[in-house]
């Protein structure tokens, strides 16, 4: 039976342990409240840095540690034991056992600056980065147009917005079947009046020059609205009494847009250029349902094919996804860069 003075010790050891927790969390606090504004961001984002070890890196690790260990096309387990970098040695080399042979004689002919004895994996980075290069850019042009009108005050800019974020909304499958369809010869329009203007061939989709450029059109009449967008939020956060006192200081229309205009915009303008790059790395949806992978091979493309062509060659597949990996980690790394050197960018 408890006596009063074994109550009071009780109470008195949770009084005690009340006190330490208070305590405990006082010093937590006061240690938070001493953190610089920097370190204090850092320890907001740990959380999602976890996350995203989990989801990314981990699989990246993952992929790279198959990628080390040789194809085992026969038996149960389809990797076989540890080869080095013999993977990666083998794609550069034009030795890798791919699932088909790309940009098919027969029907395409030779690339431009691309000669078909050139090993697959620097075709599909050739392609990849001429697609990633040439579709970002036009892009960016043509969604700077776009946001700088939407930007302006005009009756019916809602009409306008409407139609130019419209080809966005279109999934990717649907939008390659547009463009494959208009360019079949029995079918579409397109390839014959290309055709008839001495631009492509009669079978524009099977040759790789003539669907190169299809595909980049149907990418950058979709995506421009994604950069328009982007840009447009930039161009709306810039103060519009900057503009009144350049017009009072007799600035003209170029000199307001190069002095105020494009130097503010910019890191919004590097953001949209960022997402789209990286999602130009990854493009595969848009070339197989066009024109295929066979004809305008890409690095997603050849990791799709190796993976899942006829053959296991997992390995050879992991080697090829963890250099695309890399390609684009480079490519972020140059945006970096940029964003480093930009006012309201990266510090």
């Amino acid at each position: 039976m408890a006596t009063d003075t074994d109550t009071d010790v009780l109470t008195g050891d949770e009084s005690g342990r009340s006190q330490d927790r208070e305590r405990s969390g006082n010093a937590v606090i006061n240690w938070m409240e001493g953190l610089s504004e920097g370190a204090y961001a850092y320890l907001l984002l740990l959380p999602a840095f976890a996350l995203l070890t989990l989801v990314a890196f981990y699989p990246m690790i993952r992929t790279f540690v198959m990628s080390l260990r040789a194809d085992q096309t026969r038996g149960m387990d389809p990797l076989g034991g540890f080869v080095g970098i013999e993977n990666y040695v083998d794609i550069l080399t034009g030795n890798a056992r791919l699932a088909r042979q790309f940009l098919d004689v027969g029907l395409t002919g030779s690339f431009p600056f691309i000669e078909l004895g050139t090993p697959f994996f620097q075709q599909a980075l050739f392609v990849t980065l001429a697609f990633a290069i040439i579709s970002v850019i036009m892009e960016t042009l043509i969604g700077f147009g776009q946001a700088y009108v939407l930007d302006q005050d005009f009756r019916g800019r809602r009409w306008v917005r409407v139609a130019i974020i419209l080809p966005w909304a279109v999934p990717i499958v649907i939008q390659g079947m547009i463009f494959f369809l208009m360019f079949q010869p029995t079918v579409g329009f397109g390839s014959d009046l290309m055709q008839s203007i001495g631009l492509f061939s009669s079978t524009p989709l099977a040759n790789s020059r003539d669907a190169f450029i299809i595909i980049l059109v149907a990418d950058i009449w979709k995506s421009s609205a994604f950069m328009a967008l982007l840009i447009l939020a930039g161009l709306q956060s810039v103060d519009r009494s900057l503009y009144d006192v350049a017009r009072v200081a007799g600035a003209s229309p170029w000199q307001r847009f190069k002095l105020i205009t494009l130097p503010l915009v910019m890191p919004a303008l590097l953001v949209a250029m960022l997402f789209r790059t990286m999602d130009a790395m990854r493009v595969f949806g848009l070339i197989e349902s066009t024109a295929g992978c066979t004809t305008v091979p890409s690095l997603t493309c050849l990791v799709v094919e190796a993976m899942f062509g006829g053959t296991r060659i997992y390995a050879t597949a992991a080697a090829v996804a963890f250099s695309t990996a890399l390609v684009i980690g480079l490519i972020i790394g140059g945006y970096i860069v940029l964003f480093r050197d930009t006012e309201g960018g990266m510090y």
